[in-house]
């Protein structure tokens, strides 16, 4: 994700407007996807075609889930949540990632199987290569375009879901392979495309996992983001020192626990606007939800 978050400063309804559009464009591209993989594989004779066209089905699954978290994440705090629930956006993530998990081993699987155990398989006809390759440019176009939009509204979730939409046009590429491989009469071609895949989304699925399951157990912000933080507490006027700076996520959210150090003469007022002024620069340039500030004597 891009760290330089003072240039892409959003609205949080703005972040959550942006979020629904893409995957809603996403659902409609599934769905446009499944229904012509689906037919033109039966047509065609691609078993190939057919899976990859139900592999597209389970996206969906993937979009209604950002969908649903993209709608709680944006509520305000309550008598349950009282910093809010930005964290059903890291739950969401952790989904994604585990779905791309099960996705990759399951590539893993089925090449393995065709590598011990080749079976034979009939003739295809060309329209299946012709689907296939619409299939694989149609999802690299979607997953460009969820990416820019994930980047530019700092949304992790959103990030995982553009990278799920990867893991299909990887799929693609394998059904093409292997399209290609079967009409020149070298079939193995779609297992050791599948196999290198797989792997590929595998490692993606794990990465995503892991992160947001660090980030569910509050895994502090970068050594760069803290930097800053901690910069913009000093230069505060009145502020002669910091100290305990701790951070945590809150979704794609920061929630920040400092120790600012006043004048040992100072009244409880005064020390009081120094923490809120230091509070109030950090909320309105970066990323942070709340600052909690305890005032100690210098």
């Amino acid at each position: 994700m891009n760290t330089d978050i003072e240039d892409h400063e959003l609205e949080a309804s703005d972040k959550q407007e942006a979020a629904k559009k893409s995957t809603l464009v996403s659902v409609v591209v599934n769905i446009a996807l499944t229904t012509s993989q689906v037919f033109a594989g039966i047509v065609s004779g691609s078993q190939g075609l057919v899976a990859d066209g139900i592999h597209s089905l389970t996206d969906l699954v993937a979009d209604f889930v950002v969908l649903f978290a993209n709608h709680h994440s944006g509520k305000d705090a309550d008598e349950d949540h009282h910093y809010g629930h930005q964290r059903y956006e890291t739950a969401a993530s952790l989904f994604l990632g585990v779905s791309l998990l099960v996705v990759g081993a399951g590539m893993l699987w089925k090449a393995g199987e065709k590598i011990i155990n080749p079976v034979a398989v009939g003739q295809i006809q060309i329209m299946a290569l012709y689907v296939a390759l619409g299939s694989l440019a149609a999802k690299e176009i979607l997953f460009r375009y969820m990416l820019l939009v994930a980047e530019r509204v700092r949304s992790s979730m959103l990030v995982a879901n553009a990278w799920h939409a990867r893991s299909d046009a990887a799929s693609s590429l394998v059904v093409s392979v292997g399209i290609v491989g079967a009409l020149f009469g070298y079939p193995i071609l779609d297992s050791v495309g599948a196999l290198v895949v797989g792997l590929m989304v595998g490692k993606t699925g794990w990465k995503f996992s892991w992160d947001a399951l660090h980030d569910l157990m509050d895994r502090a912000v970068s050594e760069e983001e803290r930097a800053q933080i901690e910069k913009m507490i000093m230069s505060t006027d009145g502020v002669m020192g910091c100290h305990e700076l701790r951070t945590r996520k809150m979704g794609d959210m920061i929630l920040v626990d400092v120790h600012i150090e006043v004048d040992a003469n100072a009244t409880v007022r005064v020390g009081h606007d120094i923490a809120f002024a230091a509070a109030k620069k950090v909320t309105d340039t970066l990323p942070v939800l709340n600052v909690m500030t305890h005032i100690d004597p210098a």
